[in-house]
């Protein structure tokens, strides 16, 4: 019996699936390795580079998680992906997913979500609350907190630019995070079901319908083929939404294979590990779960909750495409 083309298609689009969730886990938990370093710091800690799950150093930030495990941005991308019914995201329990996390006083939660989610009416009026931050910032705060998270946002069916714009205004309202959501939700997306990948004048075409301020972080991204011009470990900016944005965008364009991406990554510095989440959710979207070395997969740590978690949220998306 040979498999039907259907069959094979629908193999396919799995290995995708597969590939993008097991790619945030794996960018967010090799991350941590070099998160909020310098690259020169990266350099003293990992002389021959970061690479493997048990390098990374035992300081007072890294020691709070066991080796290989993933950190805030995989956590809140988990809480998205627990909210799939009738082939969509119900947004309120999204919410609601959100504070029953920060309830459990969770490790590594930004500063700008934190203020969000510690209001007390933020389950009955999430966006009404990340409304009040942002206008509290003066309209500046666009943090990266809503991007390291919406890579699952991209394995819907349809309707990703409405479901990505919603999912992100629960915690950031900035238009540079909404428009950074739907970029690389829309990314994925056609990676994964249509095995396509989205031009440089579709993504400024979607970024011009968002904020101007996004085209000039797409074009250093596509435009320079050394990672090291993207700054990723800039002091003052390394959470930024758009600086995250272009180092994923700059994975899609420019690596070979998800390992390389994965590792220039990382050895950059910054805000690794959320830098790593959403690059490497597009890399696993891109090359497939089957390109991923084996010891990234095999050495995450709470590696069976994770599989058992992402196997059923993919049964239920397949079955609502169906």
């Amino acid at each position: 019996m040979f498999p039907t083309q259907k069959s094979m298609n629908t193999d396919k689009i799995t290995d995708r699936m597969l590939g993008c969730l097991y790619g945030q886990a794996i960018g967010d938990a090799l991350g941590l390795g070099s998160e909020f370093m310098n690259k020169d710091e990266v350099g003293k800690n990992y002389p021959d580079g970061l690479c493997k799950y048990e390098q990374i150093i035992q300081d007072a930030h890294r020691r709070r998680w066991p080796i290989g495990a993933w950190t805030d941005d995989t956590d809140m991308m988990l809480c998205i992906l627990s909210a799939f019914e009738n082939g969509k995201f119900n947004v309120y329990k999204v919410a609601q997913n959100f504070k029953d996390w920060f309830n459990g006083e969770p490790l590594g939660i930004g500063g700008h979500t934190f203020k969000v989610l510690c209001m007390s009416d933020y389950v009955e009026q999430p966006e009404m609350c990340s409304e009040i931050w942002w206008s509290l910032s003066r309209h500046q705060s666009a943090a990266n907190g809503a991007l390291m998270r919406t890579s699952v946002v991209g394995l819907a069916h349809d309707n990703v630019e409405i479901q990505a714009t919603e999912i992100c205004k629960l915690t950031h309202y900035d238009p540079r995070c909404i428009g950074s959501c739907v970029i690389a939700s829309l990314i994925i997306h056609n990676l994964v079901w249509n095995n396509y990948g989205l031009s440089y004048n579709e993504i400024t075409e979607i970024a011009k319908k968002f904020d101007e301020r996004i085209i000039e972080w797409v074009d250093l991204a596509y435009q320079k083929v050394d990672i090291s011009a993207l700054d990723l470990d800039e002091r003052y900016s390394i959470g930024y939404t758009l600086r995250t944005l272009a180092a994923a965008l700059w994975c899609y364009w420019h690596v070979s294979s998800f390992e390389a991406g994965l590792l220039a990554i990382v050895n950059e510095g910054g805000d690794a590990d959320t830098n790593g989440a959403i690059a490497c959710a597009i890399l696993g979207a891109k090359f497939g779960y089957s390109s991923i070395p084996g010891y990234y997969i095999e050495n995450l740590n709470n590696r069976a909750m994770y599989q058992q978690k992402i196997t059923t949220f993919i049964n239920q998306i397949t079955d609502a495409k169906a």
